[in-house]
């Protein structure tokens, strides 16, 4: 598979990573939750989004030209962030959290359940805004734990010699090309490895990751083009792709994010969600 990368570096903001960035992080998703509960999702997704910050509705668009372009919603979003980690400038940062979604207000008994992914760009002011956010449904949990944790390395990797996340993917799509998603996930994964798939509950640590990619149906072709944000240790990717059967025929097709990280010499997958794009508009 011929892969075109388009590279951006990170490297103009210079910061701190670590616990305070982390922390940081942690109360930046809980004011854009108090704001979506007093002011609506639409004016909640408006201020965190960045200027690009991009939503797949269904497919990539920029969300605060979406958001704006849609009227007012009475429906209640509720969430809480379990996993989030920075890179080690402490410019970039992705969030995984379980998700509440109520059609017709706070009170409403009829509950969408969910987690989501979303990806943190430092701006030049020092405040922390989405550059993507996406998300997947699945049936009620067994529990929603309200804590949340980082990995041991969160802001503290290095990357002496700037081996590119672009360059270092290029293998894990000729290798899903040649021989299945299977194969390549198993070779790239990290051992904590977050997996969301729609209509399935997510999947931490790749052995549980490795479970649920067998039991998903058919073999994913990402899309050639693809366009990688990087700061140091931390990266993201999002494109599309397609699933497709034995004989060849589409399955799904929607659009994908994946996120690097920089550990031991190496580049892994940490997190991973594909957001299919509804059949017939339904």
């Amino acid at each position: 598979m011929k892969l075109l990368p388009v590279l951006l570096i990170l490297s103009l903001v210079v910061a701190v990573g670590g616990q305070d960035t982390r922390r940081q992080i942690y109360d930046t998703e809980k004011a854009f939750e108090k704001m979506v509960a007093e002011k609506g999702i639409r004016d909640g997704f408006i201020e965190f989004l960045s200027p690009t910050g991009m939503l797949f509705m269904p497919d990539a668009v920029n969300g605060r030209e979406a958001w704006r372009a849609r009227p007012a919603t009475n429906a209640a979003l509720t969430w809480n962030p379990v996993w989030i980690d920075v890179s080690a400038n402490g410019v970039l940062a992705y969030s995984i959290g379980n998700s509440q979604y109520r059609p017709k207000g706070k009170d409403d008994s009829q509950i969408y359940y969910g987690h989501y992914l979303s990806i943190w760009m430092k701006q030049p002011n020092g405040r922390f805004l989405a550059a993507l956010d996406t998300g997947i449904h699945h049936e009620k949990p067994i529990a929603e734990p309200a804590e949340w944790r980082s990995p041991a390395e969160s802001g503290k990797g290095p990357n002496p010699n700037s081996i590119s996340a672009a360059d270092s993917a290029v293998a894990f799509y000729e290798m899903a090309a040649a021989s299945g998603g299977a194969k390549a996930y198993k070779a790239y994964l990290a051992e904590d490895a977050v997996v969301l798939r729609d209509g399935k509950l997510p999947a931490f640590g790749k052995k549980a990751a490795l479970s649920l990619l067998k039991s998903t149906d058919g073999r994913i072709n990402f899309a050639k083009r693809k366009s990688f944000t990087e700061a140091i240790d931390l990266g993201y990717v999002n494109s599309g792709y397609t699933t497709v059967d034995d004989k060849g025929v589409e399955i799904e097709k929607g659009n994908f994010v994946q996120v690097w990280k920089f550990r031991d010499g190496k580049w892994r997958i940490v997190a991973d969600i594909l957001v299919p794009v509804p059949r017939n508009g339904s």
